[in-house]
């Protein structure tokens, strides 16, 4: 009943009049109308963008439907091919439409997934553009040394567990570190990611995520816990993800689909 209300004539009308009243007030210096005032900028925080009298496009129905819109995407790219699992790629858009409806992620086009139910030996990380349905990306990242072998299996949230974290992040921004180029990162999941930025968990480049190291190892190379990517495309990739987008870190984990609360 809300959602229809939501899309009714008078929902529209009752907020353009809200605006209205705002002009108004904000010319006359009144203040009587703080509560409005709150409410209206507690909705932006949500990126929810409002119809004021036809003036602006209602997205709306667009956002609360966020993740029925972009699934087939997995389709039409071939993901399942690629061997994304469609668990994690349902997950992440989940989770992703949750984002952006807080305000935690304000792009809305670049979805990054490493999927750690396959092997490090496989290209497990997909970046992808949700608006150009294109997959920009599809490459190698590396799970951290005390997460398993070729197979990640152990997770950890702990300082020097030197264990990838499950779950989901937001991008930050750009520094240059001892390993060059990297791109902050910032988990998002109490008790089970939260921990990313006291533990310097980033994206960055990696000598040992190479084909090469595959065929010497049998096995990628693994990190201190960072999703490690290689040097060959670390730029490019850092540059499109940087800044505000999100990436999920999946595996098939009981506990963690059970304790998500971004899934759940």
């Amino acid at each position: 009943m809300l959602r229809l209300f939501r899309h009714s004539f008078l929902y529209k009308f009752f907020f353009a009049l809200i605006f209205f009243l705002q002009v108004f007030v904000s010319h006359a210096n009144i203040n009587f109308l703080s509560p409005v005032t709150n409410l209206v900028a507690y909705n932006a925080q949500l990126s929810t963008p409002w119809l004021f009298a036809g003036l602006y496009l209602d997205e709306m129905e667009v956002n609360n439907s966020f993740s029925e819109i972009k699934s087939e995407i997995y389709e039409k790219l071939g993901l399942e091919a690629e061997g994304l699992s469609r668990e994690a790629f349902d997950y992440a858009l989940h989770g992703m439409e949750k984002l952006l409806e807080s305000g935690y992620a304000f792009k809305d086009n670049i979805l990054s997934i490493a999927d750690f139910s396959q092997p490090s030996t496989q290209r497990r990380l997909y970046i992808i553009d949700l608006n150009n349905y294109s997959l920009l990306y599809h490459t190698y990242v590396a799970h951290g040394r005390n997460t398993g072998k070729s197979i990640a299996e152990q997770f950890s949230n702990k300082m020097s567990s030197f264990k990838s974290s499950l779950g989901f992040y937001i991008t930050g921004n750009t520094y240059r570190g001892k390993h060059g180029y990297s791109l902050k990162l910032e988990g998002l999941e109490s008790g089970i990611n939260d921990n990313a930025g006291r533990r310097a968990i980033v994206v960055h480049g990696a000598e040992y995520v190479d084909e090469n190291v595959i065929g010497q190892l049998g096995y990628l190379g693994r990190s201190q816990g960072c999703p490690a990517i290689p040097v060959e495309f670390h730029k490019p990739i850092i540059d499109n993800i940087k800044d505000g987008t999100c990436l999920f870190i999946y595996h098939p984990s009981e506990w963690y689909i059970n304790n998500s609360r971004m899934l759940n």
